[in-house]
């Protein structure tokens, strides 16, 4: 098939990009900066910004399936603002949706996140509501993915729980109860190739997660003590995190605000497991502790790795 993937020299993109070469597609990625040197060879690479349809159009010509996987970080507060993410979200899915409508892409697989709806209480999840029914409501054969947290290398969400729960004395807020249910990338891409490879999945909304349901105070001691040190998780009243995270709103170059505070109010787990439908068991997929034990001492992840 030829592939189109949206996003694809990015943390989880160019998992995917190499997942679906090696399984004998014919790829390309399409990103801002395509020359990423994380894409294996024999990848194309475009440039486009999903927010002008015009940059983006001519690559879906052709295409057999598409993935739009472009998405802003839900862990940190975005440059320009909340407003990035429906600018992103949704108007970048609106213009990558009428593409492929317009090419008559045969499969479309649309990433976005657990809980997302428009009337959700943070702005990415809002988006993110809102660009699934963009999709649900296309002409387009698609398959909507909602996973939760995603680590591997080149990911974000290891460092930002160092940021977030830094070592010897985290302060967390509301204690750091707030669940999560982290995906290896290696897990996650194989799902995603399957979707464009067997028809049952048309028109289904999968939520995935990883094999633990772990809260962030215990993820944040399993990340200090792969890396030999400890950490005393210190509890800040939610009340008192709403005014630190609010204020942060204002102060340049302050990475969370009050939306990420709001995102700690609610667990980020999900309600069936759908991996199952891919015919993999929870139990084989990778734990957050076995990857952290098995990372090359001094090993880390890059903070401002995007999925575009």
């Amino acid at each position: 098939m030829r592939v189109l993937v949206v996003g694809g020299s990015g943390f989880i993109g160019s998992a995917l990009c190499r997942e679906l070469k090696g399984r004998g597609h014919e790829v390309t990625a399409l990103s801002r900066s395509p020359s990423s040197d994380d894409l294996p060879k024999g990848v194309n690479k475009v440039m486009g910004n999903v927010t002008e349809y015009d940059s983006i159009r001519g690559a879906f010509e052709g295409m057999d399936a598409v993935y739009n996987l472009v998405a802003l970080s839900p862990l940190f507060e975005p440059s320009g603002g909340n407003k990035m993410h429906d600018r992103i979200h949704r108007q970048g899915t609106e213009n990558v949706v009428r593409a492929a409508e317009k090419h008559r892409v045969g499969r479309y697989v649309q990433m976005s996140a657990l809980d997302a709806d428009p009337d959700a209480p943070t702005a990415y999840l809002r988006s993110k509501g809102e660009a699934e029914q963009i999709v649900t409501e296309s002409v387009l054969e698609y398959t909507i993915f909602r996973p939760s947290v995603v680590f591997g290398d080149g990911g974000e969400f290891i460092s930002f729980t160092k940021l977030l729960a830094p070592p010897y004395v985290s302060m967390l807020p509301g204690g750091g109860k707030t669940r999560f249910q982290p995906l290896w990338v290696g897990d996650l891409v194989p799902i995603l190739a399957d979707a464009i490879e067997d028809e049952k999945h048309g028109g289904q909304i999968y939520e995935i997660g990883g094999p633990d349901r772990l809260t962030l105070a215990e993820i944040a001691r399993m990340i200090h003590k792969a890396d030999g040190r400890s950490t005393t998780v210190v509890p800040v009243p939610m009340g008192l995190a709403k005014i630190g995270l609010t204020i942060g709103d204002y102060v340049p170059g302050f990475p969370m605000g009050k939306d990420q505070y709001r995102s700690l109010r609610f667990d980020n787990v999900t309600d069936d497991n759908d991996v199952d439908a891919f015919g993999v068991g929870v139990g084989e997929l990778m734990t957050l502790k076995a990857y952290l034990n098995g990372r090359p001492t001094g090993a880390s992840e890059t903070a401002a790795a995007t999925a575009e």
